[in-house]
């Protein structure tokens, strides 16, 4: 399974509308550029006094189009012909007064138009908002997005955060990062729309003393890749993070835990109100009976503190054993050191559950690449080595379809 540009053979119209955020528009280019898109500019005059289309043609290797006069259109209609060809329109920055002419309809000027003049069916329209927060609060601004988006429109952001004249709060167009992984979440398939997914992910701690405890190497990236990959194709996703240091994915629901029995006690309400279950995490087996209230110290014997371990709660199996009328529908990760496939297959029965995601651990923590084998009551697929995040679309879309067969 290779990993390709996420926008490979997209082909996108980025508008850029007057706002000092035109600044961030040169880095959103190049990122789009970096993850295959095709990006044609078009800017607003205003846009200009911010950034110059010379900046923009450079980044993009397309000539800028800033005038619906443009002469360099054969029938000069660059408001007709950018459009037909384009996936999609992203205007970032999107100013109040630019929403306003796009909800009203205007066409005053050539972005406005050919947002105008796009085919609704197949060329959507994204709006990146950027402007002071007493602008985007104002009744007028927020009339006007709610019509954008009655009209078709996917308005993305804003963001809270300092501002150009120095105010903080409401305004700040999202960052380039953040607008290029919307934009590649837009383009994914709406698999699980309507539905909901549970997620843990990440190691667990148990500690022995205040500054030691019981751990392992799982880095959660795998977990926080299916997190993104789910909410991506239409879930509510809520994810229970063990100790680990990475961003939330945008639109997932998070809830930071530690130990097992925190995690334990984070997933069983939850899991009834989730349609699937994926236990991620490498949680655990065992936690000392009592962890100590000061650190163990050498006493020069040259033996080691001996202290009691006890088993920790079996989340999963807790979780599918769950009545019917509460029970999501359950996947469990196998991470192991040695014959993967029997132990999965082990899991598999011994959790009852219908599916077992396997890997070997300690070659996989950490990476951000991996390889999977899918393991269910009739055999077992595998999935090659690839990137984290195509492996974890991969199963999004594995899931989706059992979850929707399982009653058939």
């Amino acid at each position: 399974m290779s990993s390709q540009p996420e926008l490979l053979n997209r082909r996108i119209v980025l508008g850029l509308s007057g706002g000092v955020a035109c600044y961030k528009a040169a880095d959103l280019l190049r990122e789009l550029v970096r993850a295959g898109a095709r990006v044609q500019v078009v800017m607003t005059e205003a846009a200009t006094q911010f950034i110059t289309p010379v900046t923009m043609q450079a980044l993009s290797g397309e000539p800028v189009v800033v005038s619906q006069w443009d002469a360099r259109e054969p029938n000069n209609m660059a408001h007709i012909n950018l459009t037909r060809a384009a996936d999609a329109i992203l205007v970032a920055p999107a100013s109040a007064d630019f929403i306003a002419q796009i909800a009203q309809g205007r066409a005053d000027e050539l972005l406005a138009l050919l947002c105008l003049a796009r085919p609704l069916s197949r060329c959507a329209l994204l709006l990146a908002p950027a402007m002071n927060r007493e602008m985007w609060a104002h009744p007028a601004t927020q009339r006007n997005v709610a019509q954008v988006q009655r009209d078709g429109a996917f308005v993305l952001g804003p963001a809270a955060g300092d501002q150009a004249c120095g105010e903080i709060g409401d305004g700040r167009m999202l960052e380039a990062i953040e607008l290029r992984d919307e934009l590649v979440a837009f383009f994914q398939p709406k698999l699980l729309a309507g539905r909901s997914i549970l997620i843990t992910a990440g190691p667990t701690f148990e500690a022995i003393d205040p500054v030691r405890g019981i751990t392992n190497h799982s880095s959660g990236k795998m977990g926080f890749a299916l997190a993104r990959a789910a909410a991506e194709a239409g879930a509510r996703v809520t994810l229970v993070a063990g100790p680990v240091h990475l961003p939330t994915p945008r639109h997932v629901r998070r809830i930071d835990v530690t130990s097992a029995r925190q995690m334990h006690d984070a997933v069983l309400p939850q899991a009834p109100r989730h349609d699937i279950f994926v236990a991620t995490a490498a949680v655990a087996d065992w936690r000392p009976a009592s962890a100590g209230e000061e650190k163990l110290k050498k006493d020069g014997s040259g033996r080691p503190p001996a202290f009691e371990l006890v088993e920790n709660p079996d989340i999963l199996a807790t979780v599918a054993r769950l009545p019917p009328e509460q029970r999501p529908w359950c996947v469990g990760f196998a991470a192991e050191s040695h014959d993967l496939l029997r132990h999965a297959r082990e899991k598999l029965q011994r959790k009852g559950i219908p599916l077992i995601v396997g890997n070997l651990g300690p070659a996989t923590f950490g990476r951000d690449d991996n390889q999977l084998v899918l393991v269910d009551a009739h055999g077992e697929v595998e999935l090659p080595v690839a990137s984290k995040l195509t492996l974890a679309r991969e199963l999004v879309r594995v899931m989706a379809e059992r979850y929707e067969a399982r009653a058939a």
